[in-house]
């Protein structure tokens, strides 16, 4: 159903949302990516890349647009059962005057998202239905409803068998991501500025322990997996504070790491080291990249929760444009200051700023502690959500959701659940790369997302609305492309 006033929001608001999601994870482990690309190939990729991402969130919108229409046509065919509607040629708008059926309370029915008899509510009798409405982003309709509405059966499997393996990334991505910046922050006490083996997992985490750095990653994991895994099996929600909060948190850590990285450039410059000169150009490093890319301009699954709410849509087109324009900016700053600034980035972008014995001031101390632990506290908030809808997506693709209390108590609370979580448990427990992590999950699953789904999606729904309400009507949500 459209939202209320009060669930809207306005449109920099909208813009600010949207922004935030898109810049996640995938931002810390783009700069390692970047360097392997080399600088001036990689700038291109990020650009063409942003665009094509751009080009298939139209393609969603359009779709979301569609199914809006879907149902508005299907309810004024429940409308036409009840009443006699006059149309207008002129103004383009259906009047119902007189009801067919006399009954009740001398009024008609409307009916709600299902579309069932029982659904229907007391309208009017004077109601109008302007056609030109048909398609409007006023009832919020996800990604999963949209597969059900316009593909076939093994269109919505292939579908939801695409958005959990990107689920499973994402919780490999976030387990061995918080897993090594807690490990790096137990492990940095015997290591200084000028160390060159803090990737060696194979060293001691302490100069008297017989735990190795691996050994502590690994116990890492299982605390983390201890604490926020058992919220997979209950209900939880990111409140609306919890995640102004993440925003703020994220963008004072992203601010931080560029100034460093440009604090580092001009200081080197006013020093006699030799500057540091990255590579041009590396294909080899392409495909990491574009898994990067991919997972890091990612918003399509989460497009209609943050779109619908929107109180002015007139001007969606340019919000998302100036989104991914300002986004596509941001990224070449962070990559490009990281890969001038660095000779070795880590594939946790935080991982260059972990504390070392060598720092006197208390002040730039706490910093490097603030950027280690970022991914930590960003990414500890995120994980049960991401469990959940995993979670919900696995339970959809296996089980009737139409009877889910029919089936046993172990199969519906403790069997889905686990399925979600143990998985990325038996990945990141025997390996810690979170590029990898990354480039698997864009390269494949993202792919699948951001590239196939919405092209498939937009093509069945362009073929339905035409069948199902006609050529006359205009979209105005339609994509340019």
């Amino acid at each position: 159903m459209p939202r209320s006033a009060q669930e809207e929001f306005p449109t920099w608001v909208g813009f600010v949302f949207i922004f935030n999601l898109i810049v996640g994870t995938g931002a810390l482990t783009l700069p390692s990516a970047f360097s392997h690309a080399g600088w001036l190939l990689g700038s291109v990729l990020i650009v063409v890349l942003a665009f094509a991402s751009y080009m298939t969130v139209t393609f969603v919108i359009e779709t979301m647009a569609c199914a809006n229409a879907i149902q508005n046509w299907k309810r004024l065919q429940f409308l036409k059962r009840d009443r006699v509607l006059e149309h207008d040629e002129d103004s383009n708008v259906e009047t119902m005057t007189e009801p067919l059926l006399v009954g009740g309370a001398g009024s008609g029915s409307a009916v709600d998202d299902n579309l069932t008899d029982a659904s229907v509510e007391h309208v009017p009798l004077n109601i109008m239905y302007c056609r030109n409405q048909y398609y409007s982003l006023s009832s919020k309709i996800e990604l999963g409803e949209m597969a059900n509405l316009f593909f076939g059966r093994v269109g919505r499997f292939l579908f939801y068998f695409c958005l959990a393996v990107y689920l499973y990334g994402d919780l490999s991505i976030y387990s061995a991501a918080v897993a090594k910046s807690l490990r790096d922050v137990i492990c940095v006490h015997n290591h200084s500025s000028n160390d060159t083996d803090g990737d060696d997992v194979t060293i001691r985490c302490w100069e008297d322990s017989a735990l190795s750095r691996f050994d502590t990653y690994r116990l890492c994991l299982i605390a983390f997996i201890g604490v926020l895994g058992p919220f997979a099996f209950f209900n939880v929600q990111k409140t609306k504070y919890l995640q102004l909060v993440t925003v703020l948190f994220r963008w004072l850590a992203f601010t931080v790491m560029i100034s460093i990285a440009v604090h580092r450039l001009f200081a080197a410059q006013s020093s006699q080291d030799p500057p540091i000169i990255p590579k041009r150009a590396d294909v080899n490093g392409i495909p990491y990249l574009i898994g990067t890319c991919i997972y890091s301009f990612m918003c399509h699954h989460s497009l209609p929760s943050l779109l619908t709410p929107i109180a002015n849509k007139r001007k969606l087109k340019s919000l998302i444009s100036a989104d991914y324009g300002l986004i596509a900016a941001f990224y070449l700053s962070l990559a490009l200051t990281g890969i001038f600034a660095f000779a070795d980035i880590k594939d946790l972008y935080t991982l260059n700023f972990v504390p070392n014995s060598d720092q006197d001031s208390g002040f730039l101390k706490a910093i490097e502690y603030f950027l280690a632990l970022f991914p930590v506290f960003t990414l500890s908030a995120s994980f049960p959500i991401i469990a959940i809808t995993l979670r919900s997506n696995l339970q959809t693709l296996f089980l009737d959701t139409t009877q889910l209390e029919s089936y046993n108590f172990f199969l519906r609370r403790v069997f889905f659940p686990l399925l979600a979580i143990l998985p990325p448990i038996v990945i990141c427990f025997f390996t810690e790369s979170v590029i990898s992590l990354v480039g698997f999950t864009g390269c494949y699953a993202g792919t699948g997302i951001q590239y196939l789904i919405p092209v498939f999606l937009v093509y069945s729904a362009r073929r339905t609305c035409e069948a199902m309400i006609g050529r006359g009507i205009i979209n105005d949500f339609r994509s340019p492309f």
